[in-house]
């Protein structure tokens, strides 16, 4: 079966359209608000029944007036890597009917490969939910599930800055670990709520106690204020949704303020160019609207909005506290920066602070197998880096390798996952040279500046000493291995 996609707009002008002339009228009963649905057919004739069928679907969309701040919760699941954030992401997503059948597919957030076939999350994921609480109100509940690796501590960073909650997961058979400790305080530094969730207290080896001890010791979390589940077997699930709703608090902002919204995530979608994952911090957004982009001073028309719920959801607009995307024409990912503030062109506002930017602890050289598919290689760094913020790229050549790119990782794993990345979503063929760490170097005339490549090592008549990264850590360990 051949899938094709539909483009319905005001001005009949798309090639189906035209084909479909016969249709009009029934196309022409349908919002505006529609952009691009896909719907399998065998011919350049789709029957009736696909009209209806998208008529129902629209209907269906979420009225996102039906949410004020007052009854939305955003939070996002931090915890140590292999704590169990996206098997909860998944049950909760269950449990509230967003997503109804799992199939294989049993880590339903984890969307990439390189995620499926490691097993860890590498990439932060944004999913909408809408849960009628026991005081009558449904409320709509923005969950972000994230990484548990040091090596994408950015996005849990950037994933924070849209949330006014944080679900802390802790394994009851492995305790508070680095991760625990790093991302809580994260979530404390941006003044946060966090709930403490203790998982897997169905397993043997579990030490629900200790841990609520731990918890206690490290975070003055009550173990009274703990919530203990097993997300593989739903053994309290039904409890945290609830203690979101009525400990977390909501988020501010009116809708009768002027625009303000966070540019916190985003991608490149082939139909729709960058598609930008935004929290809208007051006013309201909707299709039409010329909004301006308060780093590159560029103005764009809003082509949709939409929430993901669990994928791309168009709605009629996003409100104020509300999570969703924008598909406002970008065209180059160069104009879509991570941590960006977008207003409406005639109100202008302060932009936010946006985000702390990444500091690279491991550089390596990145180069096409075959030097002539440079071009082909820049295409595909300029959209991963899009969707991998912490990279910094920046182009060098070589005698040996040719033209190709100096980066910057947050660590080894992540430099490895960037690799597969490249290969996998835009199948780019590359080699990457030895990673190295970066060197403060100092010259007898009193120069200090920062090498990554041994190819920029000075002569060793104007070379007064190097000076290497080391770390200043704390350890944090049971006391039973004291001694």
């Amino acid at each position: 079966m051949i899938s094709r996609r539909l483009h319905i707009s005001t001005s009949l002008s798309s090639p189906y359209q035209r084909h479909i002339s016969g249709s009009v009228n029934k196309l022409a009963e349908m919002p505006t608000s529609i952009t691009s649905l896909t719907l399998p057919f065998v011919s350049s004739n789709p029957p009736a029944r696909y009209y209806a069928k998208l008529q129902r679907d629209y209907k269906a969309k979420t009225n996102m007036l039906d949410f004020p701040p007052e009854r939305i919760r955003n939070f996002s699941i931090i915890a140590h890597v292999d704590h169990g954030k996206t098997t909860l992401s998944t049950k909760l997503l269950l449990l509230t009917r967003t997503i109804q059948d799992l199939g294989k597919n049993d880590m339903y957030l984890d969307k990439l490969q390189v995620e499926k076939e490691r097993g860890i999350t590498v990439k932060a994921q944004t999913c909408s939910m809408l849960y009628p609480h026991s005081d009558g109100h449904t409320y709509l509940l923005n969950l972000i599930d994230t990484p548990g690796h040091v090596d994408f501590n950015y996005e849990v960073t950037r994933s924070l800055m849209a949330c006014q909650g944080a679900l802390l997961v802790v394994d009851a058979a492995q305790g508070v670990q680095a991760q625990t400790l790093a991302n809580f305080w994260l979530a404390f530094e941006q003044s946060l709520h966090v709930l403490a969730v203790i998982n897997k207290i169905d397993l043997p080896s579990a030490m629900v106690s200790t841990v609520e001890s731990q918890l206690q010791d490290s975070f003055d979390i009550l173990p009274s204020d703990v919530l203990k589940i097993s997300a593989k077997n739903g053994i309290g699930i039904d409890k945290i949704l609830p203690a979101v709703v009525e400990q977390i608090p909501a988020p501010k902002g009116t809708v009768n303020e002027p625009i303000k919204a966070l540019l916190f995530d985003n991608w490149y979608d082939k139909f729709q160019g960058v598609v930008c994952l935004v929290s809208v911090l007051s006013g309201k957004i909707q299709k039409g609207d010329k909004i301006t982009s308060a780093h590159s001073k560029q103005q764009y028309e809003v082509m949709e909005v939409g929430i993901m719920h669990p994928e791309q959801e168009f709605t009629d607009a996003l409100y104020a506290g509300q999570v969703g995307y924008i598909a406002a024409g970008m065209k180059t990912t160069a104009e879509a920066r991570i941590g960006d503030t977008f207003f409406h062109t005639n109100h202008p506002v302060d932009p936010l602070p946006g985000f702390k930017p990444a500091k690279p602890m491991v550089y390596a050289g990145v180069y096409p197998t075959d030097s002539n598919d440079f071009d082909r290689l820049r295409d595909a760094m300029e959209k991963l880096t899009l969707n991998d913020a912490s990279v910094l790229v920046q182009k060098e050549s070589s005698e040996a390798l040719g033209l190709g790119y100096r980066c910057g990782f947050l660590g080894m794993l992540h430099m490895d996952v960037f690799m597969q990345r490249l290969e996998q979503e835009h199948g780019a063929e590359v080699l990457a040279t030895a990673p190295t760490v970066p060197y403060k170097v100092v010259t007898t005339a009193g120069e200090e500046y920062m090498i990554s490549n041994p190819a920029d090592y000075p002569d060793e008549g104007s070379l007064d000493h190097v000076e290497e990264p080391f770390v200043n850590s704390a350890i944090v360990t049971p006391i039973e291995y004291i001694g």
